[in-house]
C-alpha cells in the first residue's frame, strides 16, 4: 500500500499547475478526513501551505460549488501569475471575515474541500477522500452541533448532485477512517 512519503514523492516530481505552483486538490464529501488528510499532506511535504474551503463563506444551502469563486479569483489567480495570495478567513462562530491569511507561491500547496478537484482547477494531482456516509454525518455533527442536523441533510443532498454531475478524476484514493493510499 502506498505511503504518505510516497504521494509526496509523486506530487513534487509531478510538474507545475498553477504558474510555480503543484497545486494538489484534496476533495471528497463533507466529513469525510480531508482537513484531516491534507495536515498530514502539508507535514510530509516539509509543511507545504493549506488552504481550507472552511476559511470561505459557504452557505448551507448554497451548494458546494459556491466557494470556489473565492478561491479561484483571491488564491488560484495570484498564485497562476506568481505571486502570493491574500484572503481574508472567514469566521463561522462571528459570521464576519476576520484576519487576512498569506499563501505563498510555494513549490506544493494544498486546497481542500468539497468540490475543489473539479476540472476547472489547475491541480497537478487530485486526491479523494472517502468515508461512510453515517460516519461522516457523525463527524460534521460532532464539528458543527447537532442544530445542523437539516443543514447536513441539505448540504450531502446537494454534494450528491454535484459529485454526479461533476465526478472527480483522481489521482489518489484515501480511506477517511484509516487513511489509506491507493492510486488511481
Amino acid at each position: 500500500m502506498p505511503t504518505l512519503a510516497d504521494l509526496a514523492a509523486r506530487i513534487t516530481s509531478s510538474r507545475p499547475s498553477c504558474g510555480p505552483v503543484r497545486l494538489v486538490a484534496v476533495d471528497g464529501p463533507g466529513g469525510s478526513g480531508k482537513t484531516t488528510f491534507a495536515g498530514l499532506l502539508s507535514e510530509a511535504l516539509n509543511g507545504a501551505p493549506v488552504v481550507h474551503s472552511d476559511d470561505f463563506p459557504i452557505p448551507w444551502d448554497q451548494g458546494p460549488e459556491s466557494w470556489f469563486g473565492h478561491l479561484r479569483r483571491d488564491v488560484l489567480e495570484p498564485l497562476g501569475r506568481g505571486s502570493a495570495a491574500v484572503f481574508s478567513r472567514y469566521d463561522w462562530r462571528r459570521a464576519a471575515y476576520a484576519e487576512p491569511i498569506e499563501v505563498p507561491p510555494a513549490d506544493v500547496v494544498i486546497v481542500e474541500g468539497v468540490s475543489v478537484a473539479r476540472a476547472s482547477c489547475p491541480a497537478a494531482f487530485r486526491v479523494w477522500v472517502e468515508a461512510p456516509r453515517e460516519v461522516r454525518q457523525a463527524r460534521v455533527i460532532a464539528r458543527d452541533g447537532v442544530c445542523h442536523t437539516a443543514d447536513w441533510l441539505v448540504w450531502t443532498a446537494a454534494e450528491d448532485d454535484w459529485f454526479a454531475r461533476e465526478p472527480v478524476a483522481w489521482d489518489a484514493r484515501v480511506d477517511g477512517g484509516t487513511f489509506g493510499i491507493s492510486w488511481a
